[in-house]
């Protein structure tokens, strides 16, 4: 076997070799001369000849033994010492080398793995904290807000710088501009002169020739090539010399900004009027094009008014514009925009302006012109809605005056209504035209007159067996049936319930001498007299039952023969049936033997009752002739009902017929009713009143004077301070208590108290709507009637309701609608608490207190006629416009309570001024 075959055969024999072989025996075999090739010790065979299966895993790929350069050494060093114990050393040597930095790099790991589990159970030993995180968080937020204001400091120094160079640049342009227009105006200047100079050296004429005959020079004259290149060059010369007469003529008049601006604006209205501010300002649009040459002169009138309407919208835009609002913040940047484009045009009057400026101006007006529509249009509807207002409120005093018995009262309201109706009629004419205004002022005053008309009743209510009082009849009323001794107190408290259904002869009196078509209504009393009749039918069912049933019967036939007797007339032939049929000592004998009939006793009155009811009640009387109940008790409350009704019917009739008899001795009847009442008595309420009024208006004068000493117009007089504290008594939204009204007033309690709940229910809806408005940004004027209605029958409670009642109408972007959600629940909660600490509601309520002072507190007609016509406008600018009418009903309901009270109780109201000048 060659040595190739047996060294391929070495690595399966080496699994077979001695485990170890002694050292000498190694120094031996490498010592022995001989040629012979021995095989390698048993661990070096295992060594390098170990199969793949047998031998064990490497440390590193790159370690020293597996390299290359470790087996040549070993390979080089063995053939260069060719010893094997030097070999053997340093194979010994590397080995226990390469096994301590093993161990060094095992224990520095060991060491390194203790240290991360002692910091990991330390950590974990640790309490857990969120103060780190915090801490964390908070150097977070602070770098962050570092970062930020670093941010923002580079991008205002980027602001500041492009600023500047903005500003710079502007002053640049602005210079360069200055410098451009003196340049011009030296060129002109120069020119100028130079044209000057040449006129004056110009060799006049003579008629001597020259003494050396020279060669004359005829100088070039140009001529045009043909007739149209002439016809072109004089037309261009006559437009200019046109354009710079009519820039001139504009320039004179002096219409500068600065100008209006210094002008009041009465002095401005009346420049912007005249006929030559009009024909300049017409030629010079007419001439750029702004404007039509085949317009008519109306349409010319009003595109020229539009145009200077320009300079009042930026000279006094605190008087032209009601309110700052978009559209009138538009409308002044669009005239400011007019400006722009049309200051450089006319300040150069010899210089064409370029196709691009008149382009800029066109567009500038247009813009202006079509924003200024659309402010006129919302505004003028406001203004024609207003103006009608006022128109028809003039006609409503003409038409409650026109009938006035004293002359020179009616001429006087004659005059001054006429006036005012024509200054609003031209004023109507200018805004809407003249059909438009007329067709609009006379539907408005036939709707107003037929509101206010005296509306005739639709069936026949004159009873048929009535009789026209005399002359001297007092208002007719149920009087109670006075009782007698043998009574029982519940048979009095009966009938004196059951007589309360009318008022009494003082109330009628008062009620028709403030109201001539005054008429007993029985629908606020309705309920209370369903009450009486129950209290009196259980009452009579009682009585039945008892001892005094016999004294019922009788009391209550009594009760109905008093009642029909006033119904018929006196010696007629029915008054003389009810008065035989309904004896009530025959009924008192007929009961006290047994032989009284409920069904005889209400078939008579069936039979009675047709006769004698106005044809308006013959379905009530029906119904009680065919209610066949067997409980006479109720039939009988029934029968009283119906009676009554009858009674109102008859005391309405003859208050139709009577009213101005009855009128005539109303205030005479009322003084001696109060008389009567309290004598010579000092009137507590009425004193304190009155010194509570003159207190208030002393402060009003106070406050309206200038403090050089009171003013003539606003001097303290009775009339004023009476009409101050009946606005304080009417003009409110507490509960009228016992001790505020005055004595002389106890008759209007009612009134006043019906007043001060409508004027609550005005004030909350009023400032509902205002809200709304300021928040829709609308103007305050524009009248939400449809939404105010809808509102005065709502609720004070349900807030949400208010807030749909508008929503419906208008679309609230959420936004708007949270806002007014928490307006309207504070308005409504003074509402419901009948007090005010709202502002806006405060605001309000202020100023209906001084317009219906200012107006009932007007000592002539002029002053009446005036502060009528001027209502609309101050409500609506107040932000009532919805409540006009309103207002103005109960400033007339006020005037005329004033009117009979302080004829009626003068004497007394002298009394009580007199009292309290002598104790001041």
């Amino acid at each position: 076997m060659n040595r190739s075959d047996s060294s391929d055969l070495e690595p399966d024999s080496s699994h077979t070799l001695q485990p170890s072989i002694s050292e000498e025996n190694q120094d031996l075999m490498m010592s022995s001369d001989n040629d012979t090739v021995h095989p390698p010790p048993a661990h070096l065979a295992a060594r390098f000849y170990k199969s793949s299966s047998y031998r064990r895993k490497t440390s590193a790929a790159s370690s020293r033994r597996n390299s290359l350069s470790s087996h040549h050494s070993s390979k080089s060093s063995r053939s260069a010492h060719g010893g094997p114990q030097s070999t053997h050393v340093a194979q010994h040597l590397r080995r226990a080398s390469i096994i301590e930095s093993r161990k060094a790099r095992l224990a520095d790991r060991a060491a390194h793995a203790e240290q991360v589990r002692l910091r990991a159970a330390m950590a974990k030993a640790a309490p857990r904290s969120s103060t780190t995180s915090e801490e964390r968080a908070l150097a977070a937020k602070n770098a962050r807000e570092k970062f930020l204001a670093q941010v923002a400091a580079n991008c205002a120094e980027e602001v500041k710088r492009a600023k500047r160079v903005a500003e710079d640049t502007r002053e640049k342009k602005a210079a360069e501009h200055l410098k451009l227009k003196e340049d011009m105006q030296e060129r002109l200047a120069e020119a100028e002169r130079r044209r000057l100079i040449l006129q004056n050296q110009r060799r006049p004429r003579t008629a001597t020739l020259p003494s050396v005959e020279e060669k004359k020079v005829t100088p070039r004259t140009w001529r045009p090539r043909n007739d149209v290149e002439a016809a072109k060059i004089v037309q261009r010369a006559w437009r200019n010399r046109r354009r710079r007469l009519i820039v001139s003529e504009f320039l004179r008049l002096g219409l500068t900004l600065e100008r209006i601006q210094r002008t009041s604006f009465e002095e401005v209205g009346e420049l912007l009027n005249q006929d030559q501010v009009l024909d300049a300002t017409a030629k010079l649009l007419r001439f750029y094009g702004l404007q039509e040459d085949g317009a008519d002169s109306i349409g010319e009138k009003a595109a020229v008014r539009t145009f200077l309407s320009a300079f009042l919208v930026l000279g006094h835009p605190a008087h032209v514009l009601t309110e700052d609002g978009e559209q009138e913040k538009d409308l002044i940047e669009k005239a400011k925009g007019l400006f722009l484009s049309f200051d450089p045009i006319i300040t150069w009057p010899s210089s064409a302006p370029s196709p691009q400026q008149l382009e800029s101006l066109s567009e500038a007006y247009t813009s202006f012109q079509m924003a200024f529509t659309a402010w006129k249009d919302r505004d003028s509807s406001i203004l024609l809605g207003a103006m009608l207002a006022q128109f028809v409120e003039l006609d409503a005093i003409w038409q409650s005056v026109k009938d006035d018995k004293d002359d020179h009262v009616a001429a006087d309201y004659k005059e001054g209504v006429q006036h005012n109706q024509t200054l609003l009629l031209v004023r109507l004419k200018r805004l809407a035209g003249a059909d438009r205004a007329m067709k609009m002022i006379r539907e408005a005053v036939r709707k107003s007159r037929k509101a206010n008309a005296k509306k005739k009743p639709l069936v026949d209510v004159r009873p048929r067996a009535t009789s026209l009082p005399s002359a001297d009849a007092t208002a007719p009323s149920l009087t109670p049936i006075e009782a007698s001794v043998s009574d029982p107190a519940a048979v009095k408290s009966a009938k004196g319930k059951a007589a309360a259904l009318l008022p009494d002869n003082r109330t009628i009196m008062h009620e028709l001498a403030i109201n001539k078509e005054y008429r007993i209504d029985v629908k606020p009393k309705m309920d209370m007299r369903e009450d009486v009749i129950r209290e009196v039918s259980e009452t009579m069912r009682q009585g039945l039952e008892s001892d005094f049933g016999d004294i019922f019967v009788v009391a209550m036939a009594e009760t109905i023969r008093e009642k029909l007797l006033n119904l018929v007339v006196p010696g007629k032939s029915l008054h003389t049936l009810v008065s035989e049929s309904l004896d009530t000592t025959m009924i008192a004998n007929q009961v006290k033997m047994g032989a009284f009939s409920y069904e005889q006793f209400f078939s008579f009155m069936n039979s009675l009752l047709p006769k004698i009811c106005a044809p308006v009640r013959d379905a009530d009387v029906r119904a009680l002739a065919d209610d066949q109940t067997e409980d006479p008790i109720e039939r009988l409350a029934r029968l009283n009902y119906v009676i009554d009704l009858l009674s109102i019917d008859h005391a309405n009739f003859s208050l139709q017929m009577n009213a101005p008899l009855l009128m005539k001795e109303a205030t005479s009847y009322e003084q001696r009713c109060f008389a009567s009442t309290f004598g010579n008595e000092v009137l507590i309420r009425t004193s304190r009143w009155w010194m509570q009024a003159r207190r208030k208006t002393e402060e009003e004068m106070t406050r309206r004077s200038s403090g050089n000493g009171p003013v003539p117009a606003y001097r303290i007089t009775p009339d004023k301070i009476y009409m101050q504290g009946l606005v304080e008594l009417a003009i409110g939204v507490a509960e009228l208590q016992e001790e505020e009204l005055p004595e002389t007033l106890e008759l209007d309690r009612i009134r006043i108290n019906r007043m001060r709940a409508d004027m609550l229910r005005m004030i909350v809806i009023s400032a509902i709507l205002l809200t709304a408005k300021n928040l829709m940004r609308r103007d305050v004027r524009s009248q939400w009637k449809e939404q105010a209605q809808r509102m005065w029958d709502l609720p004070l409670e349900d807030g949400q309701a208010y807030v749909g009642v508008i929503e419906s109408r208008y679309a609230l972007p959420p936004t708007t609608k949270s806002q007014l959600s928490g307006t309207i629940e504070r308005i409504l909660l003074d509402g419901r608490n009948r007090q005010v600490t709202h502002p806006v509601v405060k605001v309000i309520l202020q100023k209906i207190r001084a317009h219906v002072y200012t107006r009932l507190s007007a000592s002539s007609a002029e002053e009446r006629v005036k502060a009528a016509s001027s209502a609309s406008q101050t409500l609506s600018s107040g932000g009532l416009a919805e409540f006009v009418v309103q207002v103005g009903a109960l400033v007339d309901e006020l005037q005329r309570v004033a009117d009979v009270d302080r004829e009626a109780h003068g004497k007394w109201y002298d009394g009580v001024i007199e009292a309290i000048g002598r104790n001041t």
